[in-house]
């Protein structure tokens, strides 16, 4: 089984880099999510604490490639930082991108998009 869609020979390595990484991404969800059914299904209480753990674990390793990801490619970057960590409706924080009406690019992107503390 090959991951390209392109043949890898012309692909730089950069590219299969971040082919390989969409890939351990991919594998780290699909094992958040069989861990997680396995989790809330099992009547076993010592086993839902390990596999609930296992599924944590596999968060872990997607956050961490995300990470990756962002470092090393402008536009996951540049979406990282528009819809994560905001609190706010994401299809709203889209529509405004869209319109240019980003309040925390008005305000020279020092907002952080967690409201007043007053």
């Amino acid at each position: 089984m090959s991951y390209y869609h392109e043949p890898p020979e012309e692909l730089g390595e950069q590219a299969r880099n971040i082919t390989r990484a969409l890939n351990s991404l991919k594998e780290e969800v699909e094992a958040v999510d069989w861990y997680n059914q396995r989790a809330v299904t099992t009547n076993d209480d010592h086993l839902k604490n390990i596999v609930e753990h296992n599924r944590d674990e596999e968060i872990e390793h997607a956050c961490m490639t995300l990470e990756w990801l962002r470092q090393n490619v402008p536009a996951w970057d540049e979406h990282l930082r528009t819809y994560l960590f905001t609190g706010r409706d994401v299809t709203k924080v889209e529509e405004e991108e869209e319109n240019g009406n980003d309040a925390s690019k008005a305000s020279g992107g020092s907002d952080l998009g967690i409201g007043k503390l007053s």
